[in-house]
C-alpha cells in the first residue's frame, strides 16, 4: 500500500493532507497484525507514583499508527538532493541492524530473539538493495527514486519497528527527520508558503 501511495504521489502530486489520510489507511493492516504488549516502562522518577509499567491500551495503538504515518512520510520530507533519500534510509537501516544484533546478544528471552530475528530478516536484504541503489542515486544521480522508494523505505522501518516490538527505540533513529518535521509544521498547516521543500534552485551562472 505504501508503494502504491508513492506511485500515485509521483503521478498526480498529492497534497500533504491527502498523503497523511492515505498513510493512515495503509497503517491499518499493520496495526491489525500487531499482537504484542501495550504497556510501557515508567521513568525512574515516576515509578513511585505509577509503578514499573503503565498499560496504555488503545493509546498505544494510536501511537503505533502515528509512528507508521510518520515513518512513511519522514523519508519523503527529507528528499530532493541526490542520494539523500536512499542515503538516510541506508544509515537508519544500519542502526536498526546494529540494535537488533545488540539485543540478540544481550537478551536471551526467546520472544525477544524472534522479534529481532524477524527485523533482521527484512532489514538485511533491504540494506543491500538500498546500497546498490545508492551507487546509482548518489551525486551525480543516474537513477531518481521518486516518492515510491521513499514511502516503501518508511513503511519498511515502520513494519520492523512495530512488529519487531521496538517502536519506541525506532524514534531515536529518526531524530533528524523529527527535527525536520517540526521545522516543516508551519508549511504543513499553510502558515508559511515554502515551495518544493526548500530545494536549492539551479543557477547557470554559478554552475
Amino acid at each position: 500500500m505504501a508503494v502504491l501511495l508513492g506511485f500515485i504521489d509521483d503521478v498526480v502530486d498529492l497534497r500533504w493532507s491527502h498523503k497523511i489520510l492515505v498513510s493512515t489507511v495503509a497503517s491499518v493492516p499493520l496495526l491489525v497484525a500487531y499482537n504484542g504488549v501495550t504497556h510501557v516502562l515508567v521513568p525512574t522518577l515516576l515509578k513511585g507514583f505509577l509503578g514499573k509499567t503503565v498499560d496504555l491500551g488503545l493509546l498505544y495503538y494510536i501511537y503505533m499508527g502515528s509512528l507508521s504515518i510518520f515513518c512513511t512520510n519522514a523519508i519523503n520530507i527529507y528528499a530532493g538532493i541526490n542520494g539523500i533519500e536512499v542515503g538516510q534510509s541506508f544509515i537508519i537501516g544500519c542502526f536498526i541492524c546494529a540494535h537488533n544484533v545488540i539485543e540478540l546478544r544481550s537478551n536471551k528471552h526467546e520472544e525477544t530473539q524472534q522479534n529481532h530475528l524477524f527485523s533482521l530478516t527484512l532489514m538485511i536484504p533491504f540494506l543491500f538493495t538500498t546500497l546498490a541503489l545508492l551507487k546509482k542515486n548518489s551525486f551525480p544521480s543516474k537513477v531518481f527514486v521518486g516518492d515510491t522508494f521513499c514511502y516503501f523505505a518508511g513503511a519498511t522501518f515502520a513494519v520492523v519497528g512495530i512488529l519487531g516490538h521496538f517502536s519506541k527505540t525506532m524514534l531515536l533513529f529518526f531524530i533528524p527527520q523529527l527535527i525536520n518535521f517540526v521545522l516543516s509544521l508551519p508549511q504543513l498547516f499553510n502558515v508559511v508558503h515554502c515551495p518544493r521543500h526548500r530545494l536549492p534552485k539551479f543557477d547557470k551562472e554559478t554552475y
